[in-house]
């Protein structure tokens, strides 16, 4: 376990992220953390701020019925994948799990750098929805983001940005609750680490106010395309770092 201080500056910044960009937690403290230590315990600290910040974001919104009435199999298709996909990341060798990571990082910074304008066919929701939370699910079990394929889906949904806002949040709560019943199912949720990702919300709601405040200053586009930047850099590194070890 990483010393207490890497893991409160790690989702002090995330918070700063998130409040900017409204995205980007599990990414930046799996990235981070899982550079140091293993994708299972850097996901097992991540469970209380994602799912706090994540739920407080889901209802700061109007319409909370409505999101859950339509996402509801999405969400279905997340927690029948997420325990499913923990095999991977709670595995006796980690290094498929931090490749996977790395893979998944690097994916979801490119993806958000070239802004691929994505369309769901009319009437395609009903099956696209279960299909997409069941690969999020598998996803998020694995590597601990949730965010591939999440994000270009429900960007393909055309909302408009306050209800994908909500249904991000939402959908994240979810992924967030799925991660740790498979870190359980797994033997992977230790009390102690619950216990630290329970001091870890203090840095990552800080950090959250923060960078609410800081939106108006700091030119999102160019903030986020800063962050993708990061990400790639860092992506490139966990795989670097787990091929190299295994070499």
């Amino acid at each position: 376990m990483p010393r207490l201080g890497i893991v409160i500056f790690t989702f002090f910044f995330a918070g700063i992220v998130k409040g900017i960009l409204g995205l980007g937690m599990p990414v930046i403290t799996m990235g981070v953390l899982g550079a140091i230590i293993s994708p299972a315990e850097a996901a097992s600290l991540l469970l209380v701020p994602s799912f706090v910040t994540n739920i407080w974001q889901f209802l700061s919104h109007r319409g909370a019925g409505k999101a859950i009435a339509r996402f509801w199999p999405m969400m279905a298709g997340i927690l029948i994948g997420a325990p499913l996909g923990a095999g991977l990341i709670t595995g006796h060798d980690a290094r498929p799990a931090v490749v996977a990571l790395g893979i998944v990082l690097m994916v979801y910074a490119l993806l958000g750098l070239m802004h691929p304008r994505l369309r769901l066919p009319p009437g395609a929701e009903p099956w696209a929805g279960p299909l997409a939370g069941l690969g999020a699910g598998l996803l998020a079990g694995a590597t601990g983001v949730f965010a591939i394929p999440t994000i270009p889906y429900i960007a393909a949904l055309g909302l408009e940005r306050d209800a994908l806002i909500q249904a991000l949040g939402l959908i994240f709560s979810a992924a967030s609750l799925a991660l740790g019943a498979g870190l359980a199912w797994h033997g992977a949720l230790p009390a102690t680490s619950l216990e630290i990702s329970a001091i870890a919300l203090v840095p990552a709601l800080a950090g959250m106010k923060l960078g609410t405040r800081l939106r108006r200053k700091v030119h999102p586009d160019r903030f986020r395309a800063l962050f993708l930047y990061g990400l790639i850099a860092l992506s490139a590194f966990i795989i670097w770092q787990a091929i190299s070890g295994a070499a």
